[in-house]
């Protein structure tokens, strides 16, 4: 059994929750310089250089790339010989979130109740997710999210019948409704399968795979590659200004589900789709 102490997974969420606001992922990041170059409207090839200069002042200067710095989501994936010391986990994780929040003097979004909306002024509580894994390590990966782009998301419990074009139409559709909203370009996360709840946590951590990374399921690589060049045919472009750079990737990740149903969820984000992770 390997201790793990409270204090380490502070600091360390603080750091990502800094981090993660603060630098652009180098997949989104080489993304957007590639898709600068191939842009052919010139209000959205301008929009893209605008992008990458905000990139390269935040993460120079330790600022937030975008002024709403989110609501935290935290993955964990704690070994199963892991013993947490000093202190309750998801205790010490909305610290961490507090610290960071705080010490990075990044924005404070989150409200206490969703009716009476007074806000918590220290972006806490973060929505966590725990995944017991074998080994005695700990990884933590912090993941905030936007409403921007959040708002825009949906989800679909479709028929069996209505098969693999009733997602494809679900997908294009929802992206559509988003229009320029979610700040495009966008990154997109699907969750196919499992039930209601099931595949909005897969369309979010579909996010957290890199963007030019596919599928190992050949079938949904090609429905992530066949999607990706369709939705940037729709003319939506930079900022919902017109071009071919809709989304700068779409990701699908997929479960076992019921004979009787086949759920769809449309997790979008804007181009700042933030994530860190570290491992203990």
């Amino acid at each position: 059994m390997r201790e793990i102490n409270v204090e380490e997974i502070i600091e360390s969420v603080k750091k990502l929750c800094i981090k993660s606001n603060c630098v652009l992922n180098e997949d989104i990041y080489n993304s957007l310089k590639k898709s600068s170059e191939t842009e052919v409207s010139d209000i959205g090839k301008d929009i893209l250089k605008q992008l990458i200069e905000n990139a390269d002042i935040a993460g120079k200067n330790m600022r937030p790339i975008c002024q709403d710095t989110g609501m935290a989501v935290v993955f964990i994936d704690i070994g199963q010989d892991v013993h947490i010391v000093g202190g309750g986990l998801t205790n010490a994780i909305n610290e961490g979130v507090r610290q960071g929040y705080v010490e990075g003097f990044l924005r404070k979004s989150v409200v206490k109740d969703p009716l009476i909306r007074v806000n918590t002024n220290d972006n806490t509580p973060a929505v966590i997710h725990y995944n017991v894994i074998e080994g005695d390590k700990l990884k933590i990966t912090v993941a905030p999210k936007g409403f921007g782009s959040e708002n825009m998301s949906r989800v679909y419990m479709l028929k069996p019948s209505q098969g693999v074009d009733g997602v494809k139409k679900a997908i294009i559709e929802t992206v559509e409704l988003a229009g320029s909203n979610p700040c495009p370009p966008m990154v997109i996360g699907i969750g196919i399968g499992g039930n209601f709840e099931m595949c909005t946590y897969l369309a979010k951590k579909a996010l957290l795979r890199p963007i030019d990374s596919s599928s190992d399921k050949p079938h949904i690589k090609e429905i992530e590659d066949e999607l990706f060049e369709k939705i940037n045919k729709t003319g939506i472009g930079p900022q919902g200004l017109g071009g071919k750079t809709t989304i700068l990737g779409l990701n699908i990740e997929t479960f076992a589900t019921h004979i009787a149903g086949l759920p769809v969820a449309i997790n979008i984000s804007c181009h700042v789709t933030r994530h860190c992770q570290i491992i203990l």
